[in-house]
């Protein structure tokens, strides 16, 4: 299952703020183009064409276990403090491109009623940066655009994750779009500029894992003070992986993040119960299964993983929770790689507990 991104690329009509305190202008100008597929949505940043068509399209690509249509994933981090990055810097568009998008906004931010002062003046010297060589500290001017390089590098901007709930945040990277040579990594001073890691964060992010159901015996329906032997097939709690991939003219990453589970716990639903074994956690066996399918002959047995309710359920059911966790850790380009935080999933069952009728003579 494929996969693209539904993002949207920003590019600002900023101000040298640093050196003038002046005005921000921030103009969310280029917006991706869904197009559909049986696979899902493709979402280009796109913004025109030379007559190669390879200047203008800049796409981040999911493929693996991940959700459709460029969703949030169903992963849940275990680490609060995680989150996947709320925007970065990105390939945009060669010179020529630019320059028509580019010139196009200043001109028309520079028409708009009442524009004088010091947005003007901000307006100015954005022109002047890319048109003049204008520059400052770290970051230096443009002649034309960069028309005379076309074919050479391509321009870079900003783009939100369009899964980030913040609007700071996701609004973040308004630095002005920035020229990079191809085959050359982009200015040091631009820390959010797309890497492996933010790739691998964002798999992260897409990543869909197999909703898987916890066997039980007896199955929906058991008895109070009965032991229910839960358990997960190899087949059915395995691997999975998500890829992230992005490619321009002289310029290609990709990352794929592998979910490994390591431990189911369970949940019953109920203080009045207890859990094998009595941490609830249930750790995975040698040939990747957890717990132990039930038997016959078994019943004077302690299962391995499950649980015994100390009373019914009444009219009523318990939500049994089962919580899969998974071990999570990235490779990417160039031999990059290492480890995200564990990601959780958890399945919710319906369980009716009854009590043990006796016969009275």
């Amino acid at each position: 299952m494929s996969v693209k991104s539904s993002l949207r690329t920003t590019a600002s009509l900023a101000t040298l703020t640093l050196a003038v305190g002046a005005l921000i202008l921030v103009t969310p100008a280029y917006a991706g183009k869904p197009v559909g597929s049986d696979n899902g949505a493709e979402t280009e940043q796109s913004g025109g064409t030379d007559e190669t068509g390879i200047h203008s399209a800049v796409r981040i690509q999911y493929s693996g276990s991940v959700a459709p249509n460029g969703g949030k994933g169903n992963v849940t981090s275990a680490d609060v403090d995680w989150t996947p990055p709320p925007c970065w810097y990105a390939p945009y568009l060669g010179a020529k491109d630019f320059k028509k998008t580019m010139s196009a906004e200043i001109e028309e931010a520079a028409s708009a009623p009442g524009m004088t002062g010091t947005p003007a003046a901000a307006i100015g010297q954005t022109k002047a940066h890319y048109e003049d060589e204008y520059g400052w500290t770290d970051t230096p001017g443009y002649k034309d655009y960069n028309v005379a390089k076309d074919g050479e590098g391509m321009f870079w901007a900003g783009v939100e994750n369009p899964n980030e709930p913040d609007f700071l945040k996701r609004n973040s990277c308004t630095d002005l779009p920035f020229w990079v040579d191809n085959g050359e990594a982009p200015p040091p001073q631009y820390e959010e500029a797309i890497t492996p890691e933010i790739l691998a964060a964002l798999a992260y992010q897409h990543m869909e894992l197999p909703g898987t159901e916890v066997t039980l015996a007896p199955a929906q329906t058991t008895k109070v003070n009965l032991p229910t032997w839960a358990w997960l097939d190899k087949a059915d709690f395995h691997e999975v992986q998500a890829t992230a991939a992005i490619a321009a003219p002289g310029f290609a990453l990709t990352a794929t993040t592998t979910a490994k589970p390591v431990s189911l716990k369970l949940e019953p639903g109920t203080p009045d119960a207890v859990t094998y074994p009595a941490s609830g956690e249930c750790t995975i066996n040698d040939d990747g299964s957890i717990g132990e399918p039930y038997a016959r002959g078994n019943a004077d047995r302690t299962p391995p993983c499950g649980v015994k309710y100390l009373r019914s359920s009444g009219d009523g059911t318990f939500d049994l929770q089962a919580t899969i966790t998974w071990e999570i850790a990235w490779t990417g380009t160039g031999g990059a790689g290492g480890d995200l935080p564990d990601g959780t999933f958890e399945n919710g069952q319906a369980v009716t507990v009854q009590e043990i009728q006796s016969i009275n003579r």
